[in-house]
């Protein structure tokens, strides 16, 4: 029988939770892609409904292919369980529909995706939650900012875009310290559970963009939730069945579920072409600062040396242009590699202007008081040659540089 404990990682980001099969013994699992599923016997679909058989009913609720790749992921994460969304948003708001009630209050670090902030600032507060923003560099800041009506504590392993590493454990320990009940809910897209696995470190829960690292190809949208058996069986009843109804599609398990074969070598490979594009921005002079968590000059880096596992430090590079927004704007229209497009965690490079773009929902004064400038673009650096890479980005600065000269 296999037993994922005694094996390493690249063995269960192949092999963990693959189903039995039924009939012929296809190696790569089917796509199941059907709506419903029949039942043996009226007695059969009341004992399903009542949650006292398992087995298949709908695919909004379960489909052989989500919970394939969500037990894998669960297995890579060091969770429990785990459930497919049909985003990463939807992975976020299944989890929070199902925690929160009027009156409630989550803690959460200042600097988010943009679309999670929208949802903190604007959706949540529309309900009668309540959203206190802090500073997570700061522990005794988070442990003071917790109440005892507070259910949720809320950060980003590596904050989008200017990739601030939050100390998961320490945090863990401060907010289950002043609130044993408090959902610590961490948001791992940035760096894989190859990398970083909150879970491990304290952390209750963790959400995915599974469109990002682990498809790891650009043509999936859908999240994934990682936590407790006894909580997963919340969130899949409530969250995903009616307040979000964000069911994953087979065919989207499925892509993800391939993807995530190959999770470990891809991300070797964007951590060193990362690491390689990093170093050579903070040395070009056009480049005002870099953000990456890999150069010595990251403010945390020594954190991120201690957390990140498997020697890398992720595949996204953030960097400031000395110069203002419209010749950053000009700078990225002008590169011929580097793609302009949202995302990241594809094969492809990807480069974008955070403050139009990702982060357009925070006012020009929240972005400046997290310290996104005008001028600072995000990249996701693929799995091209980085030379190639590197000279793009060359012909670029080097035309800033002299236009400064």
């Amino acid at each position: 029988m296999y037993n994922p404990d005694s094996m390493g990682f690249s063995t269960n980001q192949i092999h963990a939770a693959r189903p039995e099969p039924i009939g012929p013994a296809p190696l790569a699992t089917p796509i199941y892609q059907t709506s419903t599923y029949i039942f043996e016997s009226t007695q059969q679909g009341a004992a399903r409904f009542a949650l006292e058989e398992p087995g298949y009913i709908y695919t909004r609720l379960h489909n052989p292919n989500s919970d394939e790749v969500a037990a894998r992921i669960a297995c890579l994460e060091g969770g429990e369980a785990g459930m497919m969304t049909a985003s990463g948003m939807g992975a976020i708001t299944a989890t929070l529909w199902t925690i929160l009630r009027s009156g409630d209050h989550i803690v959460s670090d200042r600097t988010l995706y943009g679309c999670t902030y929208a949802l903190f600032t604007e959706g949540l507060p529309r309900f009668g939650v309540e959203v206190t923003f802090v500073d997570f560099e700061d522990i005794d800041a988070v442990r003071a900012a917790v109440r005892p009506e507070t259910k949720v504590v809320y950060c980003e392993t590596a904050t989008n875009p200017d990739l601030k590493v939050v100390d998961i454990a320490a945090v863990a320990s401060a907010v289950h310290e002043a609130n044993p009940g408090v959902l610590y809910m961490v948001d791992n897209t940035f760096t894989s559970p190859y990398l970083v696995r909150p879970l491990t470190l304290g952390a209750d829960v963790v959400v995915h963009s599974a469109t990002k690292y682990l498809n790891g190809h650009g043509d999936v949208i859908a999240g994934a939730i990682i936590g407790k058996k006894a909580l997963i069986d919340r969130i899949i009843p409530c969250g995903l069945k009616y307040m979000t109804g964000c069911a994953a599609a087979p065919f989207d398990s499925f892509l993800i579920a391939r993807g995530l074969k190959t999770l470990d070598i891809r991300m070797d490979r964007h951590c060193a072409n990362a690491m390689k594009v990093a170093r050579f921005l903070e040395g070009h002079p056009a480049v005002r600062r870099v953000c990456y968590p890999g150069l010595e000059s990251h403010p945390q880096h020594a954190l991120a040396a201690r957390m990140y596992e498997h020697g890398g430090f992720g595949g996204v590079v953030s960097f400031e242009l000395a110069c203002g927004r419209e010749r950053t704007a000009q700078f990225v229209n002008e590169l011929k590699l580097c793609t302009l497009a949202v995302s990241l965690g594809d094969a492809i490079t990807l480069i974008e202007h955070p403050a139009s773009m990702t982060h357009n929902t925070y006012t020009v004064e929240e972005l400046a008081k997290i310290g996104i400038s005008e001028s600072l673009l995000r990249l996701s650096v693929g799995l091209e040659d980085p030379d190639d890479l590197i000279a793009d980005l060359r012909a670029g600065l080097d035309k800033i540089e002299e236009e400064r000269a």
